[in-house]
């Protein structure tokens, strides 16, 4: 029998020579370019053809693009490593050969464009050039993945992690893939701050930029009218943050410690505001509290007050966000909340501790976790938030708002719009590293692995009444706005003929035999099967990487951790519509040309969810023993096995929040990818939102009803498919 270091060395000669053999085919058998107005299939009896659809070795010996040998000198300088045996010699070949590979290809498709030479002074230096080259395609992007994954094993053969090359590939992975598709366009984005109208470089006009009353002005402390939209921006995020960390929390300890048979229930209606459009919320409010809604119809009934718009401001900003990210505190929070030991709690009731003592001293101390980062994630999604400001923002500026009229406005100026993002980075920066102090390296864990008593400790009386008194009238509320917001695609039209009709379901979704079978006439469908094909890629790949990288920040130490998980959330501290704008900077110039392709959709959808998956799985992680990998290791299972068959098991609920809040706020999204849309690629929000522009309500609500439902038996397939972790001997109990 072979010891475990052979085994483990032969198992990573054997990856080396997969992601080895996988790169040399790519560069001989794929498309290196994307090919213009073709699909892969049609493109590939191309490949020893012309040069719009010939592989990378063709595209360098036959089509005058020399520099693309570097990348495959590097793929022979790590073969050459992988042949000699295992040690640091090994290791330096692999990182050699992977780093000049990655570096020439990127360099070159930075500096090389469709014409030639992509800056003038590279020109002036080197001279023309014989050609230039389009953005990579598939067999240029698998190339350039087998040498991150070669770095990767080759930073792992000189000793880094531990020696763990699935470790060590993980990071540099993500690393690239955040650098890549967060970083680049972000900083691409945010750059435009430091230059002024000219285009130079300016530390001056930044310093304009952001010294202005409208930006930093208190005048409201003293009597004026309004503050700058930083400080709106801030305290509205503060008690946003707050407020949905509160409600999430409650509802979380009622549904889980509460009367069991209102979990079902209360399960749905938390997480109904998060299947929906976020304009159908604020349609609801205003349906209830504008000037025309029922609450000021019915004050002025009875008491003669004249209507007025005091809902729009900050007050109806404030209370849409709590009812469009409570969800997302809930499902952090559940998750949080079920994976409490009840042995813990136990143990303090046999010491004497009443059932409060016992939830102040032991239970809420476990969930701090949780809060924390429920807290987190409302604070960054109240600041990034768009959609509830405009709606019913009315004159309460906030920097999302600002940052969208500096950008579409009559007067485009883009470095007040970066200028402006870069307050919110800050704001999120500081959030983050304030979370990280009060956490500090104190032990949460709650998970060892063993079997426990199995009954949850039943909520304090002062506890089950405060979950009652506050978060079942605040679902019964959930409730009413819904009803009220859907109820007008019901109608003939909303306002004037309330007579019932299904008139606008059968516009949007109407189906028809023809002489050739079924047809989908409606005027929906195109962009309803878009939208779902699009946001069932994304979710999965979502919340794989998510999970990945918050496993890798509670199980692993490396060098610039911080940096990376910061990486991981700067997506949410980024407005949905300056993301949407940094991607089509980045992205619509080679090396990476993906502009008007499904491709840019489903990576802004997987990027722009990504952190809440990292919260969430960071999360349970923390609660989840070390000592189980430690079982699995000393078991002889590989890191990759004990991922699989131990640890994502127990985080279920983790994996079950990833997938439902990826796929359904890539349905709902809008502030993204708004901009990213075309005709081809027509998305169930920007339809939604062309009918509303229109006036057609009807139709938009008709629509939105049809995206809850399914979204709701989309979101029950998934709890169902990947199921209840299973922890000791627990049983259901209702109280």
């Amino acid at each position: 029998m072979l010891e475990p270091r052979t085994r483990g060395q032969i198992r990573a000669q054997r990856i080396v020579a997969t992601w080895l053999l996988v790169g040399l085919a790519a560069y001989v058998l794929l498309p290196w370019y994307y090919p213009q107005n073709l699909t892969l299939l049609r493109s590939l009896p191309g490949i020893f053809g012309g040069a719009d659809t010939a592989s990378g070795v063709l595209q360098a010996a036959v089509h005058h693009k020399p520099w693309l040998w570097v990348g495959l000198f590097g793929l022979a300088m790590a073969a050459l490593g992988w042949s000699l045996p295992a040690g640091r010699i090994q290791g330096w070949l692999l990182v050699g050969g992977a780093g000049v590979g990655l570096a020439g290809l990127l360099v070159s498709g930075f500096a090389i464009g469709a014409k030639g030479w992509s800056y003038e002074s590279l020109a002036a230096t080197f001279g023309d050039l014989p050609s230039g080259q389009f953005g990579i395609g598939l067999g240029g992007a698998l190339v350039l993945l087998c040498l991150l994954m070669l770095l990767g094993a080759g930073i792992a053969r000189l000793g880094f992690f531990r020696g763990d090359i699935f470790v060590a590939g993980a990071v540099v992975l993500c690393s690239g893939l955040l650098l890549l598709f967060v970083a680049l366009p972000v900083g691409k984005s945010l750059i435009g701050a430091f230059l002024d109208d000219a285009g130079a470089f300016s530390i001056a006009a930044l310093a304009e930029r952001l010294g202005q009353d409208r930006v930093w002005g208190l005048s409201c402390v003293v009597g004026g009218v309004r503050c700058g939209v930083a400080w709106n921006t801030l305290f509205l995020a503060l008690i946003t943050g707050a407020g949905t960390t509160m409600l999430g929390t409650l509802i979380a300890l009622l549904a889980e410690r509460g009367n069991k048979r209102l979990a079902r229930p209360l399960n749905i209606l938390a997480l109904l505001p998060i299947i929906t459009p976020p304009f159908v919320v604020g349609l609801g409010l205003i349906l209830l509290f504008g000037r025309a809604g029922l609450v000021n119809q019915a004050l002025e009934w009875a008491f003669g007050i004249t209507p007025s718009r005091w809902f729009y401001g900050f007050f109806g900003i404030w209370l849409a966000q709590l009812f469009a990210f409570t969800p997302i505190a809930f499902m952090i929070m559940r998750g949080v909340v079920q994976g409490i030991s009840p042995s813990m709690e136990e143990a303090a009731q046999t010491l004497r501790a009443s059932r409060w003592q016992t939830f102040v001293t032991v239970t809420l101390p476990l969930m701090k976790p949780g809060l924390a980062n429920a807290f987190l994630v409302g604070f960054i999604e109240s600041m990034a938030d768009f959609g509830n400001p405009v709606v019913v923002g009315g004159q309460f500026s906030v920097l999302s708002t600002d940052i969208f009229f500096a950008i579409v406005g009559a007067q485009y100026d883009q470095g007040r719009a970066a200028s402006l993002a870069l307050i919110l980075t800050g704001f999120a920066l500081t959030v983050f590293f304030i979370q990280q102090r009060v956490l500090g390296r104190t032990s949460y864990t709650t998970l060892t692995g063993k079997g426990d008593a199995g009954i949850a400790m039943p909520l304090p009386d002062r506890v089950r009444q405060l979950c009652h008194g506050v978060a079942l009238p605040w679902l019964a509320f959930t409730l009413v706005v819904y009803v009220f917001a859907f109820i007008g695609g019901f109608v003939q039209t909303w306002g004037r003929d309330y007579t019932p009709t299904l008139r606008h379901f059968t516009t949007a979704f109407d189906l028809q035999w023809g002489s050739y079978g079924l047809v989908w006439a409606g005027t929906a469908w195109n962009s309803l099967f878009t939208t779902l094909k699009l946001s069932a890629i994304a979710a999965p790949i979502c919340a794989a990487i998510g999970l990945l990288i918050s496993w890798l920040l509670a199980r692993t130490q490396f060098v610039g951790q911080r940096i990376f998980e910061f990486g991981a959330l700067l997506a949410f501290a980024i407005p949905g519509t300056v993301l949407g704008v940094s991607y089509i900077l980045a992205f619509n110039v080679p090396p990476f040309e993906l502009t008007g392709t499904a491709l840019i959709i489903v990576l802004c959808f997987v990027f722009r969810n990504l952190p809440v998956g990292v919260r969430a799985g960071t999360a349970s992680f923390k609660q989840l023993d070390k000592s189980l990998d430690e079982a699995s290791t000393m078991l002889r299972a590989g890191t990759a096995t004990t991922l699989r068959r131990v640890v994502l098991p127990l985080l279920k609920p983790a994996v079950v929040a990833a997938l439902v809040y990826s796929f359904v706020r890539s349905m709902t999204t809008v502030s993204a990818v708004v901009f990213l849309v075309t005709a081809e690629n027509e998305l169930a929000t920007t339809y939604i939102i062309g009918r509303v522009g229109n006036g057609d309500y009807g139709v938009a609500l008709a629509y939105c009803t049809v995206l809850i439902v399914l979204m709701s038996v989309v979101t029950a397939l998934i709890q169902f498919a990947v199921g209840e972790r299973k922890l000791g001997r627990r049983a259901t109990q209702g109280h």
